[in-house]
Parts: C-alpha cells; sequence; structure tokens
C-alpha cells in the first residue's frame, strides 16, 4: 500500500502540520472566532457551560446564536473544543469562522 506524499489528514486535523522542532523554536498562539447556532430554549444552559471553559469569551449571545472567541496552542486543539461543543444539548451547529496563529514574541509574550 502506497502512502501519499505530503501532509497527513491526521496532522492537519490535529493542527500539526509543521515538523517538531519549529514548533519547539516558535511558540505560536491560535485565536479563532466560532459562531454556536442553539436552540432558543437551550441558549442560558450552553452559555454557563461556555463561560465555565477555559479559553474561550462570549462576545456575543441573541435568540439561536452565540459568537465566540476562542485561544489555544494550537488549531487542533480548537477544532478538538468545537467538536465537543457539537455534541452538547441545545447545540445545533459550532462553526469555526476565523482562525490566526500568532507567534507570542510578536504580540509581546515570553516565548
Amino acid at each position: 500500500m502506497m502512502h501519499p506524499a505530503g501532509p497527513s489528514r491526521r496532522a492537519l486535523l490535529k493542527g500539526t502540520l509543521t515538523s517538531r522542532q519549529a514548533v519547539a523554536d516558535v511558540r505560536a498562539i491560535h485565536i479563532s472566532s466560532a459562531i454556536i447556532s442553539v436552540l432558543p430554549n437551550w441558549r442560558e444552559d450552553v452559555l454557563d457551560r461556555l463561560s465555565a471553559l477555559p479559553g474561550i469569551e462570549i462576545h456575543h449571545a441573541e435568540s439561536f446564536k452565540i459568537v465566540v472567541v476562542l485561544e489555544a496552542d494550537d488549531a487542533g486543539a480548537i477544532g478538538s473544543r468545537l467538536a465537543e461543543i457539537a455534541t452538547w444539548n441545545g447545540v445545533l451547529s459550532a462553526n469555526m469562522v476565523f482562525e490566526q496563529a500568532m507567534q507570542l514574541s510578536d504580540i509581546g509574550e515570553p516565548t
């Protein structure tokens, strides 16, 4: 069986497309925005659960939509968190809208 050259699907989903050496040399932070669609009668419960999670800020909530910003060390952690949220009672979907990766040194954080 031949394996395709280039990055694997697993590496893409886990956010590990760069070499381990490059990751060790340059620490980065990933910041993403997401929209979580909920059943209106579950909104308060979902908001309570979201506010208890580290690395999540709630920026807007209305009848069926919650806008959040997520922060993590890698894209895989953000994807995993959104996949987890999508399984909660009352949640219809949890979709990433935007992602940006920045080196910690670029934002004045120690590396």
